[in-house]
């Protein structure tokens, strides 16, 4: 059919039908021809009627149209659903704009699992709307809005800019949810299912960013609205650190001592601004708050005391707390737990693990990091092997341990901290009787005199005890040669002093070596050394691998004059770093024991 035809047809048609048509529609289109100047005839009628029907089509278009944005009948738009569809909708939810510099942070956050890809969609229930998650708001407190906030980043966390990750509430009658125990506020999205103790520990003790994120158990990171006080300062404490201006000189400090001596001093300033502790008042004396102060263990003592004397950092107030210190003795432990002839540390272990038990159950703070910003100080061989009843315990709580052998498996590098052992004669004067003579008057290259304790010493014995007169290695100390030099004057007297692990890695020699102006020669595999995330110790002294001992005296003797003097007198610098006061005094050894608590917690937070 040609389109004339076709034409013609529909004029004869809508001619015969014309009485059909409503009036308004005959008065409409007389209306419209008239406004068109067309005229009445036959000839012009057919062209008429089909120009008044285009009008008509339109018309009745747009009328449908704004029926169908205001009824939404859109069904003819939708795309059928598929077979396999959830009841859930995947949404990105787009952040407002922020109004606040913190705001404006954190609204760039996303956050994924460190072992998964970041999920591109995140299911959102569409029950109801009050189970989205709000924007991030400012945190309370009189945090400086100057001071521009850091989001998160590294291991378990990543940033998508402008999307914010929601999460929401599975229904009730799908998976029950826990309600909120007290403290939980740091956690402000809830969480579709409950979180393990070993899931959280795999996923998110690595980072131990206290309310950070929450890892559930299908392994999505969720991110709480909002940071509390003292994560914005620990955050704006490292980026500070980061960017530490360079030092020149400082009459306080050594250069040559230190890794980076501008980011010490960096680091040490901002924890004098910013650190502050909370100690736990609970536990049973002697086994907690009692302090003993001589003997080779003394070192968790007189930290103990003196953290528990200071007014600088501790606080009585826990939630301005950055670090909860476990106030207990493992010297005390070992004195009124251990069964005599037992060899059995089971006693300490259960101890500890009811006492964080008791702990965690009495305060929310243990809870919001799983125990990542506390720490304990405990100098006793068997301390770290006492935390092995309590998971948390042991791989999430910084460990400030004399005993610091990265083999075992406890002990974390970069995590936990080597406590140094110090051998404390006379408590009322820690200090007595320090100071060694000049290298020209060292007339001894080495020395050693010690009972044979572990692996390493029967090794050292057998090489060279009596065999050079340059090597005065001795099991213990002759009477006949203690009369006339004591363990102390042989210390003074000679060029390298022989610090060889006993039962653990650790050895109050160390620091002994220190106090008397010898160099330290430290023989013990896999033993991490104390402040070594600070010090040089390459610089101040000569480590030597177990397998080396029968070439002990060649490795001493291919130091150089020049270079052992420049050793020694890093060793005479280093000396006020290792001393106990009564009062703690700036750089002393109280505070760089806490420095490197400070430091390795700031380690574990991360950011951009």
């Amino acid at each position: 059919m040609t389109l004339m035809s076709a034409f013609h047809l529909w004029r004869r048609r809508t001619t015969r039908t014309k009485h059909l048509r409503p009036v308004a529609v005959i008065d409409y289109e007389k209306a419209v021809a008239r406004c068109l100047g067309w005229g009445g005839g036959a000839g012009a009628g057919g062209w008429r009627s089909l120009l008044l029907l285009i009008v008509l089509v339109a018309s009745t278009a747009a009328l449908y149209a704004s029926f169908s944005s205001t009824l939404r009948v859109y069904s003819w738009f939708l795309v059928p659903p598929s077979s396999n569809s959830s009841p859930e909708e995947f949404v990105l939810l787009q952040s407002p704009p922020p109004t606040h510099p913190l705001s404006a942070s954190l609204s760039s956050a996303n956050v994924k699992p460190a072992s998964t890809p970041p999920p591109t969609e995140v299911p959102v229930s569409t029950a109801s709307p009050s189970l989205v998650a709000p924007s991030p708001s400012p945190a309370e407190g009189a945090y400086d809005p100057k001071t521009p906030p850091l989001v998160p980043d590294g291991p378990g966390f990543t940033a998508s800019p402008g999307v914010l990750l929601v999460t929401t509430v599975t229904p009730p009658s799908v998976a029950p949810h826990r309600p909120p125990r007290v403290g939980d506020d740091a956690m402000c999205v809830s969480t579709s299912k409950n979180i393990t103790t070993a899931a959280f520990a795999a996923k998110t003790a690595s980072t131990g960013v206290s309310n950070a994120a929450e890892v559930n158990a299908t392994g999505v990171a969720e991110v709480p609205t909002h940071w509390r006080q003292t994560d914005l300062q620990l955050i704006h404490a490292k980026k500070e650190i980061a960017g530490a201006p360079v030092v020149s000189h400082d009459p306080d400090l050594y250069a040559p001592l230190f890794l980076n001596v501008s980011v010490f001093k960096r680091s040490y300033k901002m924890m004098e601004r910013i650190l502050k502790v909370y100690i736990y008042e609970d536990g049973p004396k002697p086994l907690c708050h009692t302090p003993q102060l001589d003997g080779i263990y003394a070192s968790e003592g007189w930290f103990m005391k003196l953290m528990q004397e200071n007014t600088q950092f501790v606080v009585k107030d826990p939630n301005k707390a950055h670090l909860f210190y476990l106030p207990y003795s493992s010297r005390q432990l070992r004195t009124h737990l251990y069964v005599a002839g037992s060899r059995s540390m089971q006693p300490l272990s259960i101890f500890l693990r009811d006492y964080v038990n008791s702990i965690s159950a009495k305060y929310p703070f243990w809870n919001r990091t799983r125990g990542a910003d506390h720490f304990l100080v405990a100098c006793h061989d068997w301390a770290t092997y006492t935390t092995n009843l309590h998971e948390e315990l042991r791989e999430n709580t910084i460990k400030v341990v004399c005993n610091a052998d990265v083999s075992e498996g406890v002990f974390v590098r970069g995590k936990d901290v080597s406590l140094a052992e110090t051998y404390v004669r006379t408590p009322s004067s820690p200090r007595n009787n320090i100071g060694g003579r000049p290298a020209a008057r060292r007339s001894i290259l080495a020395f050693f005199a010690g009972q044979m304790h572990g692996r390493v010493r029967p090794i050292l014995l057998r090489y060279w005890r009596g065999k050079d007169r340059d090597m005065r290695i001795y099991e213990v100390l002759p009477d006949e040669i203690a009369a006339k030099m004591s363990y102390i004057e042989h210390m003074k007297s000679s060029k390298f002093c022989i610090c060889p692990m006993g039962y653990e890695v650790n050895s109050p020699r160390i620091v002994e070596a220190i106090y008397y102006d010898c160099v330290p020669v430290i023989i013990a595999n896999n033993f991490v050394l104390p402040f070594e995330e600070v010090l040089d110790w390459g610089a101040i002294s000569v480590v030597v691998a177990e397998k080396d001992i029968p070439n002990l005296k060649q490795i001493l003797l291919g130091i150089s004059s020049r270079r052992y003097v420049r050793m020694q007198t890093n060793v005479r610098r280093l000396r006020k770093h290792f001393l106990w006061n009564h009062k703690p005094v700036k750089y002393d050894l109280f505070h760089m024991i806490l420095h490197s608590i400070w430091f390795n917690r700031l380690n574990h937070v991360h950011v951009r």
